[in-house]
């Protein structure tokens, strides 16, 4: 049965209809789809049968399987804790963020005069997270709070003048967390200490430590001493900080810590059986340029207006490479946005109102406890408490599993105890349920309001916070929904997303996020699960993970996936530890040595340095593909020691290598492995799989293939395909001793796959294989329609590209002063995001239409592009002014538009409206262009920002010195 008039749902994903399809063949110069499939893509490579998937469901079928998956999924009251809380999502943030397509179909704010609005609510966050933490400089998101104490480490690392390779991580922090930084020391030959302050750590012997603050068994502990001592020996204090706790708790800063990470999941961001969920890191000033991941900062336009943008972009991995410190691409800007405006919404007095009903249930549940003669292992604790067993531990999880409430058993030196942790949705009810999970057969149940009557806050006195926080007026204004919606949709509309406009850039595949395919995220059958629940409480989770992993089988080739990877460089970490992991069984541990072709993406350096091994470069040839005579070269000169390849499919210079397998087959000849980074899988889907031509492991990108939206720049998943001898390598359970794991939860941010999975049900094996003809078909049509107008870089064998295609505009700095910038930000003036800029090759464009754009919208980016070039024609030909044209001097804004004195040479209709169909709804930028090196000299990553301010005056933006 099909639904919605008898359409296809491929039909809706796909942008051109037959006929626009025809009508595009026969510019790019082919008959059918299929001549010209066999024309790009290498024959050598074709998989043998089509792809088995079964035929798509219509949105309506897959709804109501989705409903019956859902229901197998059991809500239970986790209160387990380590890290990870029940919340309300305040139903104003879900509607206009979470379910609003101009929030989470928008890109990575690469270009921030159209980004303006995402990044102010990262800048909110960044606000947010100083003041909770009292140290001044914030980034604006990680992955989760395990991944985030990692990156802490190794920063600690740098920062750290001391010759230790020690890092003591306190008994007391998260096991999930324990286990990650376990797994990022290794294979950089650091050593990891796990144990208790008093008695095993020697400050004199570490570069850095960490500590849990709250602990992960609630106990609360005054660390102050402890900083003071570590930083008398050159060591780095980090504190793994609940923020929900520091607006009652002293802060990390107040308290000496050098480095505070953490996770924001508790405000107001769904379980969603381990995520997504936005970390935070934060620091001193004087660590500022040492942070990993990404600093939204405030600077000025060419009108000396404040605007803000992504800040210190040198420390970006694509630039630094096998330097880099940390391979972090994405961040995880959606939820960081969704948990900054809980703050926004809550203010200061909500957030600690919030804290304080939590602080005060949690007492209410010890008296109790301990009413009914119970030993807690504490006195002083927040929302988690431990409760000493009496050899009745099972006993009691059983009990509480029938009151419908999961509880933590843990076992610390010999001895077992029950940890509960209270959130904002713990009730009176609920912890009445837990008394009797308890009780004894000669105690009587206490009663809720009598002890409520008399519990106070178990927060010593000593480490009662007095400072104020969030005292900027953002966390002030919004208090009612109206204003909080007309905030979040002025926000909005300084952005330009998918919702607007194609984004066609390269290597990057934004593509439709369909509607039937986020629904379910906002179940809670999906989103109030705990990552750590008994599997049979997550057999519907557990079911698509499996479904799911046996259909990426098929289409790639791989024999097994895992998908823990939180993101695609993580995937990229996790695929290079286990072909590490793979040498060091077989005895070869000294293979260290990863060739990577100089067009990879900026990851793969930074991932190969992280997994410990050391980068040597391959050269490309003048047509883009690797130069196999300097393979053959490379891996002759380190076969001993040759431990993988890095290797991008389709390259990064947007063509099928025809020499692929005679690639893999030399790496193989020399004992390597080949890691086939997935990026650009959605030019293979159907027509060829990385593991039947050579690949031994790939990581997927789920947000960029298979529809997981950009959120903005994240969330992300990068789960990985490995061939069977890889298998016993991949990442394991975080829990678990020795398991391998790169991220905090065994499934990574398991609540999204279900968008990937509703997108491949919908689909279906012939589906999918028509929207990698219909990607191929969309980029050789802008690149047949373009390349009389523009330098084509690179060209396939045949003469096409494959899904994507670079666009040279170097010559123009030459004949007309015009760079690829000027280029890009015109792209705004016409209603465009521009295309990827400057990679892999300086001076290019980088274009990836994606098959879900239409002939229509195609077009409408093509006569933007043809109307640029006859822009930088009349530079040429000196009809305009070098210096003072729509280029140089775009994006336009309103505000220039409104300007009574009017003094380039060029009309105001020029600047603004270049082609007509603007008139019909122009897109406006909210800032001119962004002066990047002022925002640099004068870093400022906690500044006001612009709302209540007069956006059409010169702003007051301090003048300090950064570092």
């Amino acid at each position: 049965m099909q639904d919605q008039g008898n359409i296809p749902f491929s039909d809706r994903h796909i942008g051109p209809s037959v006929e626009s399809a025809g009508e595009m063949l026969k510019t790019v110069g082919f008959s059918d789809l299929d001549a010209l499939i066999a024309r790009t893509v290498p024959s050598g490579i074709r998989q043998a049968s089509p792809l088995d998937l079964g035929p798509g469901l219509s949105e309506a079928e897959v709804m109501t399987k989705a409903r019956a998956v859902a229901a197998k999924n059991k809500v239970l009251i986790s209160m387990i804790g380590q890290g990870y809380y029940d919340a309300f999502t305040p139903a104003v943030i879900q509607r206009n963020i979470l379910e609003n397509p101009a929030w989470y179909t928008a890109y990575t704010p690469y270009q921030p005069e159209i980004s303006q609005g995402r990044l102010e609510a990262l800048l909110n966050f960044q606000t947010m997270v100083a003041d909770l933490t009292g140290l001044p400089i914030a980034n604006a998101s990680l992955l989760d709070e395990a991944t985030a104490v990692a990156e802490a480490m190794a920063m600690a690392r740098r920062i750290s003048q001391k010759d230790s390779n020690v890092f003591f991580v306190d008994e007391d922090c998260h096991p999930q967390t324990i286990s990650v930084v376990r797994t990022r020391a290794e294979p950089l030959g650091w050593k990891v200490v796990v144990g208790r302050i008093d008695a095993d750590l020697d400050p004199k012997s570490v570069f850095g430590a960490v500590v849990q603050y709250p602990g992960t068994s609630g106990a609360i502990r005054d660390f102050r001493k402890l900083f003071v001592d570590l930083r008398a020996t050159g060591a780095i204090s980090i504190a793994a900080a609940d923020p929900l706790a520091l607006t009652l708790l002293a802060s990390p800063g107040e308290l000496g810590a050098d480095i505070a990470v953490g996770s924001t999941q508790r405000f107001g961001i769904p379980l969603g059986f381990g995520g997504p969920h936005a970390a935070y890191l934060a620091t001193l000033k004087s660590h500022e340029r040492l942070l990993p991941g990404r600093l939204v900062g405030v600077t000025v336009d060419r009108h000396g207006r404040q605007a803000t943008r992504l800040a210190l972009q040198t420390r970006e991995q694509h630039i630094r490479r096998e330097k880099a410190t940390s391979n972090i691409c994405t961040a995880q800007v959606l939820l960081a946005i969704m948990a900054s405006m809980y703050a926004v919404y809550y203010g200061p007095e909500g957030l600690k109102g919030i804290a304080q009903t939590v602080a005060k249930r949690t007492a209410v549940l010890a008296a109790g406890l301990k009413k009914i003669g119970r030993r807690l292992a504490h006195a002083e604790f927040f929302d988690t408490i431990a409760v000493e067993s009496d050899g009745d531990h099972d006993a009691i999880i059983a009990r509480a599993l029938e009151q419908g409430i999961n509880l933590r058993l843990y076992e610390r030196r010999g001895k077992f105890f029950v940890g509960i942790s209270c959130d904002e949705t713990t009730s009176p009810a609920t912890i009445e349920k837990l008394w009797r999970a308890f009780l004894t057969k000669d105690r009587k149940i206490p009663l809720y309001d009598a002890l409520a009557a008399e519990a106070s806050i178990a927060i010593p006195r000593t480490l009662e916070r007095k400072s104020e926080f969030l005292t900027h007026p953002v966390f002030h204004q919004y208090r009612s929904e109206t204003e909080m919606m007309r905030y979040l949709r002025r926000l909005a509309d300084r952005d330009l997303a998918l919702d607007r406009t194609m984004i066609p850039l390269g290597s990057c595949t934004m593509k439709l996020n369909a509607a039937t395919e986020m629904i379910p995220l906002t179940w809670p059958e999906f989103g109030r699960l705990h990552p750590y629940v008994p599997e049979d409480q997550a057999a519907g989770y557990l079911e698509i993970i499996r479904e799911l992993e046996m259909k990426l089988c098929q289409i790639t080739g791989y024999d097994a996936f895992s998908f823990q990877p939180n993101s695609g460089a993580q995937g990229e970490y996790a695929g290079l530890l286990a072909i590490r992991a793979y040498h060091c069984s077989r005895g070869q541990s000294q293979r260290d040595v990863c060739l990577i072709p100089t067009s990879a993406h900026g990851t793969n350096p930074a991932s190969a340095q992280m997994a410990g091994m050391k980068v040597v470069p391959v050269s490309c040839d003048h047509r883009g593909n690797v130069d196999l005579r300097d393979l053959e070269t490379k891996t002759a000169a380190h076969a001993d020691r040759l431990a993988a390849i890095m290797v991008t499919y389709p390259s990064t210079h947007g063509v099928f290598e025809a020499e692929i397998r005679k690639l893999c087959e030399i790496v193989h000849a020399h004992g390597g492995q080949v890691y086939l980074d997935g990026a650009n899988l959605n030019a293979q889907v159907g027509l060829a799989r990385p593991g039947d031509y050579g690949s031994d492991v790939s990581h997927l990108n789920l947000h960029k293939t298979f529809c997981i939206p950009h959120g903005g720049g994240g969330p992300g998943m990068g789960p990985i395909g490995v061939k069977a001898h890889l298998k016993p390598f991949l990442p394991g359970d975080p829990n678990a001793e020795s398991s391998h794991a790169v991220s905090a939860a065994k499934f990574g941010s398991a609540s999204i796959l279900t968008i990937s999975w509703i997108y491949i049900e919908l689909m279906g094996g012939k589906g999918l294989t028509d929207a990698t003809k219909a990607a191929i078909l969309n980029a050789n049509y802008i690149a047949k329609r373009l390349e009389k107008h523009y330098p084509l870089l690179f060209k396939g064998e045949s003469g096409l590209v494959a899904h994507e295609c670079l666009l040279d505009m170097r010559p123009f700095k030459t004949s007309a002063g015009i760079s690829v910038e000027d280029v890009a930000k015109r792209l705004i003036d016409y209603g465009f995001h521009a295309p990827t800029m400057s990679f892999p090759v300086p001076g290019t464009l980088m274009i990836e239409p994606t098959e879900s754009e239409s002939k229509a919208e195609l077009d409408r980016f093509c006569d933007a592009m043809i109307s640029i070039r006859e822009e930088i024609r009349a530079i040429e030909e000196g009809k305009s002014d070098r210096s003072d044209n729509p280029l140089v001097n775009a994006p336009h804004t309103a505000a220039e538009l409104a300007e009574e004195n009017w003094t380039h040479p060029y009309s105001r209709m020029t600047a603004c409206f270049p082609v007509k169909s603007l008139l019909r709804g122009k897109y406006w930028s909210p800032v001119s262009r962004v002066d990047n090196a002022f925002g640099d000299r004068n870093l400022i990553c906690a500044c006001p920002p612009w709302e209540g301010q007069d956006d059409t005056q010169p702003a007051e933006v301090p003048r300090r010195k950064a570092g």
